[in-house]
């Protein structure tokens, strides 16, 4: 069972991954190649923290997307 914190940290991660794969397909739209590349950076380690975020048994590290 995940502690209030531990829900509203894994909120926060799931919101950013979404926010920042929308801005990777608005920045490629427009060219914009060195923003996406950064953003989609970004959008793997928010993806990362994700994994090591989800308790044993969850789709913990190695956990398959």
């Amino acid at each position: 069972m995940l502690h209030q914190h531990d829900r509203n940290r894994a909120d926060t991660i799931d919101y950013l991954q979404s926010m920042l794969g929308q801005l990777k397909m608005m920045a490629d739209s427009e060219g914009f190649d060195m923003l996406a590349y950064l953003i989609d950076m970004a959008h793997l380690e928010a993806r990362d923290l994700d994994r090591l975020n989800q308790p044993a048994g969850q789709g913990g590290p190695g956990r398959k997307r």
